[in-house]
């Protein structure tokens, strides 16, 4: 049995914390380069003041959108070991701390009725699995609600099929429009329950970019979702054009007889993540 401190654990959130806010991942910068040597017009000058806004970010360690968003971790707990202290406490501990120090915007309010900001960002959205093994692997996502806005649930009937999935993520995505600030990364999660399919969709945005689904029928899901959705001619920021997502990713699970719950979670084009293995 392998013993990790939650000191460890926080001190390891604490420092991915701003990493996170000021750096996207290189595959969501490839796939806006890539965008933008597709587009032309408007569409094209929108994308080269996206990609520039993103460079000065990394460059200065400044935040790469000033909604620093809802602190998502998605954290896999290996059952070859045992953690001394809370995992729970020590990541809201570095939220607060990493909030503080680095200037991030606290966006959490104690109540959605009250709303009174907590003042340090926490608590965090802990999403908790336990998987074999001796590691824990945390995955952080600092989630901006201008995107999170725009996602929907929908409870389909098997009778819906896959018509009814696709004409739902698609009819979410052109509903949402602007909004999100597009290109967006649409993530799905199908089955489940209620409950299930929303953090399968959640979680489908942990992917790299051009990253298909193992399943084959998956996989051809998620392509024709993303020429779909691209057809729809929103295009950056609504200006019209060529990329309106930059991927669509689809994650799957059993579900019962009766039903066929399906969830779309719209992620800017600021798809924030980043991974730390203990």
């Amino acid at each position: 049995m392998r013993v990790v401190k939650a000191d460890t654990i926080e001190k390891m959130v604490y420092e991915a914390i701003n990493e996170a806010n000021c750096k996207l991942p290189e595959d969501v910068v490839c796939a806006l380069q890539n965008a933008c040597e597709n587009e032309e017009g408007i569409a094209k000058y929108t994308l080269e003041n996206l990609l520039e806004n993103i460079r000065m970010a990394g460059e200065k360690m400044r935040p790469v959108c000033q909604d620093t968003g809802a602190c998502v971790f998605f954290v896999d707990i290996g059952e070859d070991v045992y953690v001394e202290g809370s995992i729970k406490e020590a990541i809201d501990r570095a939220v607060a701390r990493g909030y503080k120090d680095f200037y991030l915007r606290k966006s959490m309010v104690k109540s959605p009725i009250e709303r009174i900001n907590t003042g340090d960002n926490t608590p965090a959205i802990i999403h908790f699995d336990f998987v074999k093994g001796s590691r824990i692997t945390i995955h952080f996502m600092p989630k901006g609600f201008g995107s999170e806005n725009k996602s929907a649930l929908c409870m389909l009937t098997p009778a819906d099929g896959i018509e009814g999935i696709e004409r739902f993520v698609v009819e979410t995505v052109k509903k949402a429009g602007s909004d999100p600030c597009p290109p967006v990364v649409v993530g799905v999660g199908i089955g489940g329950t209620f409950e299930k399919a929303a953090i399968l969709s959640k979680r489908a945005l942990l992917r790299s970019i051009g990253q298909r689904s193992a399943k084959p029928y998956i996989a051809e899901l998620e392509t024709r979702l993303l020429d779909k959705i691209n057809a729809l001619g929103i295009g950056p920021e609504g200006f019209g054009g060529r990329t309106t997502a930059l991927d669509v990713f689809v994650e799957e699970y059993p579900t019962h007889i009766a039903g066929l719950p399906v969830a779309v979670n719209i992620c800017c084009h600021v798809a924030r993540h980043i991974k730390i293995e203990i």
